[in-house]
């Protein structure tokens, strides 16, 4: 009778009553670990972790369980349902704390000191005297004076500045006819002699020139880039064939398959179905029958889209098969003495309708699910 540790205190009340009703099942059985994965088909490390509270157990196991120690399986389910809810609410809790960590780093990471030396005190380091300071220069105004106070407007000689009739003082300082812009001084402020800059001249007919060239060179860029794409997508990638083919996801990259299912489809052909995460709640017996004392399974699990054969209650030597179409496709076999459980490595099949499971027994006796 094994020995329990003491489950986890942060378990949730529901759950370590259910672990409680698994380990009472257990103890009055008698069966050991080892013993219990043989007669349930869940290996010995599930078990362990199951009745450890370190992993919920799934609803194929309780059933399991509940055949082997000869009770009614809706009493024990009940308990799991129960289970299984607590077991989720743990998890969102989990996963809600850890978002909030998340981002309480992120807004501190956000949170540089440099930031809000640059945005404390409204001013714009080096600007001598931020935004307002340009607002001066632009109005019209010098620079600041030394001693930091706001700039006296110009009061040097201003040519006129058109219709609007405002004088733009001239001067070293920094003034709205210096601002430096796509196409130079406005045109009633020029001086004699900026015809020949970008956009000067009196009819602009350089200016246009340029631009006219310049746009060209934008529409012939463009339609080399559209033949360039346009022949890729029509020539494919390598050997004629589609790109976008080769990029598609393989079955066992599928992102609508489960946590903990690692294969769908032909990438399940040969493999373990434990060690694929195809078995456990995901699987289903689909077909039956006894050969002796030994019992002929058809495994099947719709998610992986594969299929599997396994005998229990058999002995060493005894072999059993998985076949489609009439032929084998994998085998498997008792070698180790005291083992009472084989099964098949997976087989692809789009329905459990076309799997079939046979067994040859050491004593000689053969049988074949129908």
């Amino acid at each position: 009778m094994p020995k329990w540790n003491a489950l986890p205190d942060e378990l949730d009340p529901q759950i370590k009553e259910f672990i409680g009703q698994l380990r009472r099942l257990v103890d009055r059985s008698g069966l050991g670990v080892a013993a219990l994965a043989d007669r349930t088909g869940y290996a010995k490390t599930s078990w362990e972790r199951y009745l450890g509270g370190r992993l919920l157990a799934p609803e194929g196991a309780v059933v399991a369980l509940a055949e082997v120690t000869g009770v009614h399986p809706a009493h024990l389910t009940t308990f799991w349902e129960l289970a299984e809810r607590a077991w989720h609410r743990t998890e969102t809790r989990h996963d809600r704390t850890m978002e909030a960590n998340r981002v309480s780093e992120a807004r501190a990471a956000l949170e540089e000191p440099g930031d809000r030396d640059r945005t404390g005190d409204g001013k714009d380091a080096g600007s001598g005297g931020g935004a307002a300071g340009n607002s001066w220069r632009m109005a019209g105004y010098r620079g600041p004076s030394p001693s930091g106070a706001p700039p006296a407007p110009s009061s040097s000689p201003s040519r006129a500045s058109g219709a609007s009739g405002a004088a733009v003082p001239d001067g070293p300082g920094w003034t709205q006819a210096s601002v430096p812009g796509p196409y130079g001084p406005p045109p009633e402020d020029r001086r004699p002699g900026d015809e020949g800059a970008v956009g000067g001249g009196g009819s602009g007919g350089a200016g246009r020139q340029r631009l006219t060239m310049f746009l060209a060179g934008v529409v012939g860029v463009l339609v080399v880039i559209g033949a360039v794409f346009f022949f890729t997508r029509a020539g494919g990638g390598a050997n004629g064939k589609d790109t976008a083919a080769s990029t598609s996801p393989s079955p066992s990259s599928r992102p609508d398959l489960p946590a903990g299912v690692k294969c769908a489809g032909s990438a399940c052909t040969g493999k373990d179905a434990e060690a694929m995460g195809c078995s456990g709640d995901l699987v289903t017996t689909v077909k039956s029958v006894a050969v002796g004392t030994t019992i002929l399974e058809v495994r099947y699990s719709k998610t992986c889209g594969a299929a599997w054969a396994r005998i229990t209650g058999a002995a060493q030597g005894d072999q059993v098969r998985v076949l489609t179409g009439g032929k084998t496709r994998q085998s498997g076999a008792i070698s180790a003495p005291g083992d009472t459980i084989a099964y098949t490595p997976m087989v692809a099949v789009g329905s459990a309708a076309r799997a079939k499971a046979c067994a040859t027994l050491a004593s000689g006796r053969t049988g074949c699910t129908t």
